[in-house]
C-alpha cells in the first residue's frame, strides 16, 4: 500500500533528561547525566510512523523561543513537516528523571500548548489527509479538550482513520475515564499502557481492561514495559513479546511502540506482526537515553 498523508496533533515539549549517577542531594549537588532536546509524546509517535514511510504533518503550539527552534529542527532531520501556531508563552518544558531501572517520572510545564487555538487547526487540516492522530494530552487539557474533539470530528466527516494515545495515568485519572473517553469518541486505534487501559476501562487487569477497550474501539493496543503488549481489532487477539535488550531509558518506547504499529497497518499489514514491528521500536528505544535514544 502505498504512503499516506498523516497529521498528528500533539504537544511542542523540550525534554530536560536527567539520570542521577547517586543518591538525590536535597540541599546540594548529585553527579548526574542530562541531555536537553526535542519532546512531545505525539512528536516521538510521529517520528515513528515517519520512519515507515509515511507523509507526516504535525500540528502544535509553541513560544517564539530557542526550545521552539530545536523541536522544528528535530522534526525537520526525522522527515516530519511541523506546522506550529506560534504564541507569546514559552515552549513547554518537561523535566524526565530516569531512576536506576529506566522507568522514569515526569515534571511538565505544558506553556504554550495550552494556546493551540481551534481556528489554527481547522486551517491545518483544510488540506485532504487520510489519518488522523491526536495526543492524548490535548484530551487531558480542559483549557484545548475541545480542539482535539474537533479535530477528530473533521477527520470522521472527511472519512479519515483516526488514533488516540491515552499518554499519561495521573491526569487520565483526574480527567476521570468517563470524559477522556467521550472526547475520544469512537476512534480507529487506542493505544494505551497497561495502567492506562485498566484506568480507562475499570477494571482489575490487562485481559479484562483489553476486551472492554476492544468493544469501543476498532482496534486497541496496550503496551506492557517488560511483559510485551497486547492487542484486539474486532474478533481478533493477538499479542507480541518484548525484546529482551538492557533497558537505560523507557521514556518515548510508547510512542515510538504506537507510532510504528500504526505506520504498519496504515501499509495494510496484518495487526499481529505490525505489533510484532512495534516492539523491535520500542527496543531500539529503550537501550538509548531519551526518547531519541542517545
Amino acid at each position: 500500500m502505498s504512503a499516506r498523508r498523516c497529521v498528528v496533533l500533539g504537544d511542542v515539549m523540550l525534554d530536560v533528561v536527567v539520570q542521577p549517577n547517586a543518591p538525590i542531594q536535597s540541599t546540594s549537588d548529585t553527579p548526574s547525566k542530562v541531555h536537553v532536546t526535542r519532546g512531545g509524546s505525539g512528536a516521538n509517535l510521529a517520528v515513528a510512523l515517519r520512519a515507515t514511510g509515511h507523509d507526516v504533518i504535525y500540528v502544535g503550539a509553541a513560544g517564539r523561543d530557542a526550545a521552539c527552534e530545536i523541536f522544528v529542527k528535530a522534526l525537520h532531520r526525522a522527515g516530519v513537516t511541523s506546522e506550529l501556531e506560534l504564541v507569546n508563552d514559552p515552549t513547554g518544558t518537561v523535566v524526565v528523571l530516569v531512576g536506576d531501572n529506566g522507568q522514569r517520572s515526569m515534571l511538565t510545564d505544558r506553556g504554550a500548548n495550552s494556546r493551540l487555538s481551534e481556528a489554527f487547526v481547522e486551517e491545518c487540516l483544510v488540506a485532504p489527509f487520510d489519518h488522523l492522530h491526536v495526543s492524548g494530552y490535548l484530551l487531558l487539557d480542559p483549557a484545548r479538550r475541545g480542539v482535539g474533539e474537533r479535530a477528530l470530528a473533521i477527520a470522521r466527516e472527511r472519512g479519515s482513520s483516526t488514533s488516540v494515545d491515552v499518554c499519561s495515568v495521573a491526569p487520565l485519572r483526574e480527567t476521570t475515564a468517563e470524559v477522556f473517553l467521550r472526547s475520544a469518541g469512537r476512534v480507529t486505534q487506542l493505544f494505551a499502557n497497561d495502567e492506562e487501559a485498566t484506568t480507562l476501562a475499570s477494571s482489575p487487569d490487562m485481559t479484562s481492561a483489553l476486551e472492554v477497550l476492544a468493544s469501543m474501539f476498532d482496534e486497541a493496543i496496550i503496551t506492557w514495559g517488560a511483559n510485551g503488549a497486547r492487542g484486539a481489532a474486532g474478533a481478533e487477539r493477538f499479542s507480541a513479546p518484548a525484546r529482551e535488550v538492557p533497558v537505560r531509558d523507557t521514556t518515548g518506547a510508547g510512542d515510538a511502540a504506537a507510532g510504528t504499529y500504526l505506520g504498519a497497518r496504515l501499509h495494510g499489514v496484518p495487526p499481529e506482526p505490525a505489533l510484532a514491528s512495534a516492539m523491535v521500536a520500542a527496543a531500539r528505544t529503550v537501550t538509548g537515553f531519551g526518547a531519541l535514544g542517545y
